[in-house]
């Protein structure tokens, strides 16, 4: 009997436990690290590109020889981005003062008279004043819209009411602007006026209402990713002690 049991316990059935237990320590290992090395990569891929775009588009107005390159070996990165930087400060400034007022006030004018340069300015100049003012008319808060049926909710982001003008052609309730974006692209979605009883707000950040867009439910508002680092890594260290004590027993 006990020649019988050694001899099954060296056919391949019987040493296939060991490798399994290998193969998904590796692979758990390998997800844990995909999740800590993932975000940073991608993170530091969209500066590089963000940094090299802008470099490639603000180097053919510099003069070759205020180049860096010119007299280095190598090329230096961002020194687009710092132009740009600066060039944007500098125009901040002098339109702070009087002077740069008025003449930003002409350039508008000039633009304003113009038909089919003056409704693409005065809309991106809107967009660019909701986008990085700092009034309750950006995107502020985050709520949930009975849509596109019922039982079934969707994300909003809530701005301002509507106006005087609008207000009068709607139900004799209160309205409030709001925009549903698209998953898993947020730039795109659909706007529209809903009554404020129909809203639920949520007690979540615009931040965290577009990383739950974004990445279609899989990244929950509140979710600790140290925690869940820490429950994959608690994993594997209980499957790593289940296997190792199968043999144990099994002697």
């Amino acid at each position: 009997m006990t020649n019988a049991s050694d001899q099954s316990g060296g056919q391949p059935g019987g040493g296939a436990r060991p490798t399994y237990g290998i193969v998904s320590r590796i692979r758990n290992y390998f997800l844990t690290g995909l999740i800590v090395a993932g975000p940073v990569a991608v993170t530091l891929w969209l500066i590089w590109w963000f940094v090299t775009w802008v470099d490639n588009w603000v180097r053919p107005f510099i003069p070759l020889a205020y180049r860096p390159e010119t007299y280095l070996p190598v090329d230096v990165p961002g020194f687009g981005l710092i132009i740009v930087f600066v060039t944007l400060t500098l125009l901040g400034f002098l339109t702070a003062n009087l002077v740069g007022s008025k003449l930003v006030s002409l350039g508008e004018s000039l633009l304003s008279r113009m038909p089919i340069v003056r409704p693409i300015y005065r809309t991106a100049k809107q967009i660019f004043q909701t986008l990085f003012s700092s009034s309750d008319s950006s995107f502020r808060r985050v709520g949930l819209v009975e849509f596109p049926a019922p039982g079934m909710w969707s994300l909003v982001f809530l701005t301002q009411s509507p106006s005087t003008d609008i207000a009068a052609h709607l139900p004799a309730a209160e309205h409030v602007s709001a925009f549903m974006p698209c998953t898993p692209n947020p730039t795109t979605g659909f706007f529209f006026y809903v009554p404020r009883r129909d809203v639920i707000d949520l007690d979540i950040t615009v931040e965290q209402a577009m990383q739950l867009l974004m990445s279609a439910g899989i990244i929950q508002p509140g979710g600790d990713q140290q925690s869940k680092l820490a429950a994959l890594a608690e994993a594997t260290r209980g499957a790593q002690g289940v296997r190792g004590a199968v043999p144990t027993a099994a002697k």
